[in-house]
């Protein structure tokens, strides 16, 4: 029964992906993309990474997703951008990224029917990860936090109206 929820969960995973990239509005878009990394995080659960996927939907499902909602609430773009997204989903556009995901797919299919995965992984639990990641890590994510807040700050100055801009630089 396990095995069923895990397929399950994958297909879920892989159909709400494919909506996340054919959506055209971005909010509907950003809801197919918490319910993918939700369902990421069942199948981390049901190959008994615990911690994995309890980060995945705090960390991703949770924070991220909430940021790219504001981000997106902020901009407010409207129906220009729609009608931009609707020329991007060209089908010539398909080509390449269906192609790489093809060999992945291949790839997945040779290592799912090669019997026995040798792997080196170790489990690591929650203590291990908070030590490495407030110890000697530290620098490093407060260096990641600060390069989200400039991107958060760029896409802002990007894409705010016109008329905000005009007034400002004067």
């Amino acid at each position: 029964m396990e095995l069923f929820f895990f397929y399950l969960a994958a297909l879920v995973a892989v159909y709400s992906t494919a909506m996340v990239i054919t959506r055209i509005n971005a909010v509907h878009a950003l809801l197919f993309l918490i319910v993918s990394l939700l369902a990421v995080g069942m199948v981390f659960y049901l190959l008994g990474a615990h911690f994995a996927a309890v980060l995945e939907v705090i960390v991703y499902a949770g924070a991220i997703m909430v940021l790219f909602v504001f981000v997106i609430m902020m901009l407010n773009l409207g129906q220009r951008t729609v009608e931009q997204e609707r020329l991007w989903l060209n089908p010539s556009m398909w080509r390449m990224p269906s192609i790489l995901a093809a060999i992945l797919f291949i790839e997945l299919l040779v290592v799912m029917g090669g019997g026995e995965a040798t792997s080196g992984a170790t489990l690591v639990g929650a203590k291990e990860v908070g030590i490495l990641l407030f110890g000697p890590y530290l620098l490093a994510v407060e260096l990641a936090s600060m390069l989200l807040l400039a991107g958060l700050i760029g896409a802002y100055h990007l894409g705010r109206p016109d008329h905000l801009k005009e007034n400002n630089e004067s």
